[in-house]
């Protein structure tokens, strides 16, 4: 396989499964044994920890000062808005030869947007101005960090990997939100934001501090040509074209249910949420640890399908326990990512495998951030009930869409 993706012609170019570049890594434990993924894996629980709390602080402020659905949803996942700018721009960065310094001085970036929420009486309109700047370099952040992954983990336990990740992700969330509740209450959201920024912080320098550098990467500079070259080349393939789609429509449209929960029962908000997170977390590991490659494509439209389901009850308003389990069940289905994941790396020449799971990461949340402000659209016209349910149905619709019947035959097992 070429270093340089540009040696041959796009059209042509697919990727071949290389052997193990490291001995065989078996479960988690295996995998915490290597240093520089465990400082991603720290740094990244660190960024979600982050994240989750500035995030929840910031939705909570916006539904106090303001009272719309509308601006509340696009408060907690406004930042997802700017990911395609760093996917359309800059995203050869990730595949750029010094990818652990980018992931630093990426993270001290999204610091410095962080501690500026933290400034008291900042106007909305800035505070939404920094949520873009955050979702730039949380997109660049990103396509390098998997970028590194993909290098500090054998190619065999890049789906367990992944899968830990999300695990943790759904854990620290369900934390975060838990402590967000409490830390509100007593410190209010300036404080709360400074938590975050402090979070983000030691994130970078754990990073920093376990991840050595990796600099056997592309030899072209990074920059807009080289990342409209690679976004060209990802595009032409229709079976990346079709993984891409079921990878970011049917969650971002989950994502905007979630959006509402705020607005649906400000009360009972972080219950929904923290479902949705443990939810996640149960998904990940069934899906990631114990089912085989085959078994997780098998069952990967299975899982799309009872991720939006659980969502129409919305429309009849059960009681408040009731919803908590729906979502709870729902959220599994967010595990469909990991073998659509798999099977997108599978495909993906090497050198460019920072950059193209960056552009799958900035897409699917680009699609949250889509999915949040037309769930939070349709409330404003029905109500936030009917338009968690609308936007499940329409969930449900994409995924029967994209079902295997209706795909190429370039790989059935999808």
């Amino acid at each position: 396989m070429p270093s340089d993706p540009t040696s041959r012609p796009a059209a042509h170019s697919t990727a071949t499964p290389l052997p193990d570049p490291l001995p065989a890594v078996t479960g988690y434990l295996g995998l915490l044994r290597n240093r520089e993924f465990t400082g991603l894996y720290a740094g990244f629980t660190l960024t979600v920890a982050a994240s989750t709390l500035s995030g929840f602080a910031l939705g909570t402020l916006v539904d106090e000062q303001t009272g719309s659905p509308f601006l509340t949803a696009v408060s907690m996942y406004g930042a997802t808005f700017a990911t395609v700018l760093g996917a359309l721009t800059l995203m050869s960065v990730a595949d750029g030869g010094r990818p652990r310094r980018t992931v630093v001085l990426l993270q001290l970036a999204s610091l410095a947007g962080v501690a500026a929420q933290a400034i008291p009486g900042l106007p909305l309109a800035v505070r939404f101005a920094l949520l873009l700047l955050l979702g730039f370099f949380q997109s660049l952040g990103t396509g390098a960090r998997l970028g590194l992954l993909s290098e500090v983990v054998p190619v065999s336990a890049y789906a367990p990997a992944r899968s830990l990740m999300n695990i943790t992700s759904g854990g620290t969330a369900i934390l975060g939100y838990a402590a967000g509740t409490v830390l509100l209450r007593y410190a209010g959201p300036r404080g709360v934001f400074v938590i975050a920024a402090c979070l983000t912080a030691l994130g970078a320098a754990v990073v920093a501090a376990t991840v050595r550098e990796h600099s056997v990467r592309l030899t072209r500079r990074p920059g807009l040509r080289q990342t409209r070259r690679t976004n060209a080349e990802l595009f032409s393939d229709p079976h990346r074209r079709v993984l891409l789609l079921a990878l970011w429509v049917p969650n971002g449209l989950i994502v905007g249910c979630e959006a509402l929960f705020i607005s649906y029962d400000p009360g009972h908000a972080g219950t929904f949420l923290a479902a949705g997170s443990a939810g996640m977390l149960l998904g990940d590991l069934a899906v990631g640890r114990l089912l085989t490659a085959a078994a997780r494509r098998r069952h990967a439209s299975a899982l799309r399908l009872l991720l939006a389901a659980p969502f129409l009850l919305f429309a009849v308003h059960p009681p408040a326990p009731v919803l908590a389990v729906a979502v709870f069940l729902a959220s599994a289905g967010f595990a469909a990512t990991l073998p659509l994941q798999e099977q997108l790396l599978e495909v993906t020449p090497e050198a460019i495998r920072g950059q193209v799971q960056g552009v799958e990461s900035a897409g699917r949340m680009t699609w949250q951030g889509l999915g949040a402000a037309i769930a939070g659209g349709l409330a404003q016209c029905f109500g936030p009930g009917t338009a968690i349910a609308l936007a499940a149905a329409a969930s449900l619709a994409v995924t029967v869409l994209t079902r295997p019947s209706r795909r190429t035959r370039r790989d059935p097992s999808l």
